[in-house]
């Protein structure tokens, strides 16, 4: 069981970059964005076709990514320039980008088994410090259970989830994000101050799908292969991350917020990966646990508020009454 946990923060923590890419559209500019879904297989195929083809892991990493904003920034264009709704112009975008990530793969599955990905080369740093058998002597003389041999991927992919989510958080606070804040809450009076709404619109779905597309670079290189369809329901799980981030540990400010997102990633999967275990459930019904997932997490919030607020009118009316009396 431990194992499967591990494995679940372990894919969570890239998940948790996805996760904050859907949160820029669907938080921050109110753009319901299912662009996503197929620029997480745009990421995961350009970094698999260029490792493939010789090009060093990381340069195919940064690549999926500018590969990702590219295809942000179309829907963008078709939102703002062609004046398409944005939910279709996502929609279109998705569908296109299936056939050019077949394109660009030339079959349904790209296979990295035989290939070094920018994990594999970690792995090889970490080991060459000795800090593997140093820690892994240190819990067997403790007496407890050895960590996995990925266990350097999870040090290094959460520093660098969190410095995604410091930056994120730095570019929400400059003069274009707090631009991109005011759209999302009230896009005619930033047009009345003459800001150019659509080059900002465009310039932030770029940017949530490059982060997108980022996570699915580095979820292909993890799983050893990149598949066509390996973005569906994608949004449905950006979405139970940031809702179930959300409803635990609140939105006061974009700090805070950003770091629910993450949080709310990681849980989400150990919450899936525990819920696999039982065994009247199988793999099949993954979309039916996102679902009951992201239910429980939007209703139960309410249930809670609407309790407190009885308490507190049952309150009122008790100090009333004795005040009458």
């Amino acid at each position: 069981m431990f194992i499967s946990v591990f494995g679940a923060v372990e894919s969570g923590v890239i998940y948790a970059i996805m996760a904050l890419g859907v949160y820029l559209t669907f938080r921050v500019l109110d753009f319901p964005d299912l662009t996503v879904e197929g620029s997480f297989v745009t990421g995961a195929a350009v970094a698999a076709f260029s490792i493939v083809n010789g090009i060093p892991p990381i340069v195919a990493t940064i690549l999926a990514a500018i590969a990702g904003f590219f295809a942000g920034c179309i829907t963008g264009l078709l939102h703002t320039k062609g004046k398409i709704n944005s939910l279709l112009a996502g929609i279109l975008m998705m569908t296109a980008l299936y056939s050019i990530n077949l394109r660009i793969m030339g079959q349904p599955t790209l296979s990295l088994l035989n290939e070094t990905s920018i994990f594999d080369q970690l792995e090889a740093i970490w080991a060459s410090t000795g800090l593997d058998a140093i820690f892994n002597g240190m819990l067997t003389a403790l007496g407890l259970e050895q960590l996995p041999g990925t266990w350097s991927i999870l040090i290094v992919m959460t520093i660098v989830t969190i410095g995604i989510k410091f930056l994120t958080d730095y570019y929400l606070k400059t003069e274009v994000g707090l631009a991109l804040r005011a759209i999302g809450d009230n896009k005619r009076m930033i047009r009345s101050l003459s800001a150019n709404t659509d080059s900002l619109i465009i310039v932030g779905v770029g940017v949530s799908n490059a982060l997108v597309a980022l996570a699915g670079g580095l979820i292909a290189q993890l799983g050893g292969f990149a598949d066509v369809n390996m973005g569906l329901g994608l949004i449905v799980i950006g979405l139970a991350s940031i809702i179930i981030g959300e409803a635990l540990f609140g939105t006061k400010t974009i700090v805070r917020a950003t770091l629910a997102v993450l949080l709310g990633a990681v849980i989400y999967r150990i919450i899936v990966t525990l819920a696999l275990r039982v065994d009247f459930l199988e793999t099949g019904d993954m979309k039916l646990i996102t679902a009951v997932i992201v239910v429980v997490a939007l209703v139960t919030p309410k249930i809670i508020q609407s309790r407190r607020e009885k308490k507190r009118r049952m309150l009122k009316r008790q100090r009333l009454k004795a005040g009458g009396e």
